[in-house]
């Protein structure tokens, strides 16, 4: 039988709380779906976010793919198509995150591109991976004109 357990102690400065011992709550999952009064303290005391993926866990409702670690996240994603990425970065914040990173760009442009010279590479980590899988070829040629005329200038300044 599977079942929910919350445990909680008193953390207090006051002397009377001292005493007070760890304690336990446990309940079967169809318990606990049926325990209106367990789920309000349970909101009570941890939130709704919490009282809301118990449920889901009770009910056998729980996202494999929200427990990977991001590592692996970033290295399956990596082989979806732009669509889907754009499609699973709706899916959740921690998705969302993963889709937009700049480490998951990065390692996108690095299978898509045969060279990245470092002055790409700095232009890249200036803007932003994405941004610049993004954007076009043209203005990405432009933005380095722009980035080089710029380093030119400082040198000049340096010397003078």
């Amino acid at each position: 039988m599977q079942k929910v357990i919350f445990r909680w102690w008193k953390i207090s400065l006051r002397s009377e709380s001292r005493e007070s011992r760890p304690g336990a709550t446990y309940a079967s999952h169809e318990d606990f779906l049926q325990n209106s009064s367990l789920q309000i303290q349970i909101a009570i005391v941890f939130g709704a976010n919490i009282l809301e993926h118990v449920f889901n866990l009770c009910q056998g409702k729980y996202d494999l793919l929200e427990r990977l670690p991001v590592a692996l996240l970033m290295h399956i994603i990596s082989f979806l198509d732009l669509e889907d990425i754009a499609r699973l970065s709706q899916v959740s914040r921690k998705l969302k995150m993963v889709c937009n990173s700049n480490a998951l760009w990065e390692n996108i442009v690095k299978n898509l591109c045969d060279t990245i010279t470092p002055e790409m590479k700095e232009l890249a980590q200036e803007i932003g991976w994405k941004q610049f899988f993004f954007t076009n070829k043209l203005q990405l040629q432009v933005q380095l004109r722009r980035r080089r005329q710029k380093q030119d200038a400082q040198n000049k300044n340096l010397t003078e």
